[in-house]
Parts: structure tokens; C-alpha cells; sequence
């Protein structure tokens, strides 16, 4: 199987300062009323209460990097309430850096368009990310057929996009196929609630949260790697039982490792 391997999950909550800006809010008005205001007229119309992608303030990223020297589990994440923006660079320029295999699960249809409108706001640079073999570096001619940004390529794959044969009927949660491939699923909270966990102060809550769901992405994508005979059954034995390896390391300074490993018996 290829190396490297870079996938991704963010989580989002309300950029209630945009959306005051755009609705011309008051300022007198709480961040509370704000939103509550917007959630209000939109439940009213019988619509959806979840902002749109560029409304969405990231606040973690979380990837489970692998390569050929290993496995790395790394979030970026905005601790101060200022740092979105750093967030999102960090992010594109690790993947600049290694231009790996991009793996998500519905990355396509939430996570990729989120990074795209909040790092135009924040004048991030990806310059690799964004490559379609226009030229330039001298190797961009390969990215003309298999880009980040095309769909049907591989260098991102959205796992759910792909399983589904780009049906969005045909979708499936992360969660549900994750357990049902034997894997642990989600812990701890859903995207739900997010906002509300980071409203307590649960800004770790949250990244341990992100980082588990991630590496439920990553073991689904070995079981799909299996399935097209990119890994063999040994191989795929073998990187289950290095990536149990991995975060048994890891579970004594991290205890939701301690509770995922557990969870997946």
C-alpha cells in the first residue's frame, strides 16, 4: 500500500462573530442572542439550525498520519480563540510538506469545503493542495490526472463518498461502519455536541473526541485497502496489530486511548 497516508476530521462550532457581522447584529447583543435570532428564523421556515460550511469556525483538526516509519496521531487545535487561522495553515502545510494519500470520511461533502472557505478568510496558503498540473514544480504534470480537488481522484479519497458510488442516498455514518467492522465507533459525544462541550470549556473533551473518530476513519480505510487488495490478509493483520501497538503506547499519557483500546477488546 502506498505511504503516506494522511486522514482527516475537524471539528466546527457556529462562527457567531461572521454571523453577526453579516446579519448586521447589534452590538449590544450577546453572542447567545446572536445565534439564538438565527436559529429562531430558521426554524421557523422549518430549515435546518446548522450554519452553512462557511460559517463554520474550525477549532480541531485531528490526523492519524502514516508512513513507513511509523504512526503519528497529531491534532491542530485552536486554544485560544484566536488561532483558526494557524489552525488551517498547520494543516495544509503538513500536507504540502509530505503530499500524502488525503483520506476522509465525507471530507468531500463537510470537512474539505469548510478548510476551503475559512482558510480564503484567513489568507491561508496550499499551494500543493490546490495543484491541478497547470504547471510550475516540476512534478505537477502528475497532478493534471490525480489531484486533491477532482472527485473521482485519488489523492483525496472520501471513503463514504466512494463507498456510497457517489449516491448521497447511499451514505452511511462513519459510526455505524466502524462498529460494524469491529471497530470501537465514536466515543465520548457526537458533532452534536460539540458546541455545547466547547461552550463548558471542553476544548480537550473535544480533541480527544475528533482524535477517535479519526482513527476509526483510518481502520476502516485498512479494512477497505483489504477489500481492494491493497493490503494482502497478512498485511492487514499485521497493520491492525501495529496501530493496537501504537496506542497502547500512547493510552499512559492519553487515557481516551486507554478507553478506546478497551471498547475495541
Amino acid at each position: 500500500m502506498p505511504w503516506p497516508v494522511l486522514v482527516f476530521d475537524i471539528e466546527s462550532i457556529p462562527d457567531v462573530a461572521g454571523l453577526r457581522l453579516l446579519r448586521n447584529s447589534s452590538s449590544e447583543a450577546t453572542d447567545e442572542q446572536v445565534f439564538g435570532d438565527w436559529a429562531r428564523e430558521r426554524k421557523e421556515q422549518n430549515l435546518s439550525e446548522f450554519l452553512p460550511h462557511y460559517l463554520q469556525r474550525v477549532l480541531v483538526i485531528s490526523c492519524v498520519f502514516r508512513n513507513a516509519e511509523g504512526l503519528r496521531v497529531h491534532s491542530f487545535v485552536d486554544r485560544d480563540g484566536a488561532s483558526e487561522g494557524k489552525v488551517i495553515q498547520n494543516f495544509f502545510s503538513a500536507l504540502d510538506k509530505h503530499t500524502p494519500q488525503l483520506v476522509s470520511w465525507n471530507g468531500g461533502g463537510f470537512d474539505l469545503p469548510v478548510l476551503h472557505y475559512r482558510g480564503l478568510r484567513h489568507g491561508v496558503v496550499a499551494d500543493r493542495y490546490w495543484c491541478l498540473g497547470e504547471g510550475g514544480a516540476p512534478d505537477d504534470r502528475e497532478f493534471k490526472y490525480n489531484n486533491y480537488i477532482n472527485r473521482y481522484h485519488t489523492r483525496h479519497l472520501d471513503l463514504m463518498d466512494l463507498l456510497a458510488l457517489y449516491q448521497a442516498r447511499a451514505n452511511a455514518p462513519l459510526d455505524a461502519m466502524a462498529k460494524l467492522c469491529g471497530f470501537p465507533g465514536k466515543l465520548g459525544m457526537d458533532g452534536s455536541q460539540v458546541y455545547r462541550a466547547f461552550l463548558d470549556g471542553k476544548l480537550e473533551d473535544i480533541r480527544r473526541y475528533c482524535e477517535t473518530d479519526v482513527m476509526n476513519t483510518y481502520l476502516v480505510y485498512c479494512r477497505y485497502q483489504k477489500m481492494r487488495c491493497g493490503f494482502t490478509e497478512g498485511e492487514y493483520e499485521q497493520e491492525i496489530a501495529f496501530v493496537k501497538d501504537a496506542l497502547g503506547a500512547l493510552a499512559p499519557v492519553e487515557p481516551h486511548w486507554q478507553e478506546y483500546l478497551a471498547a475495541w477488546g
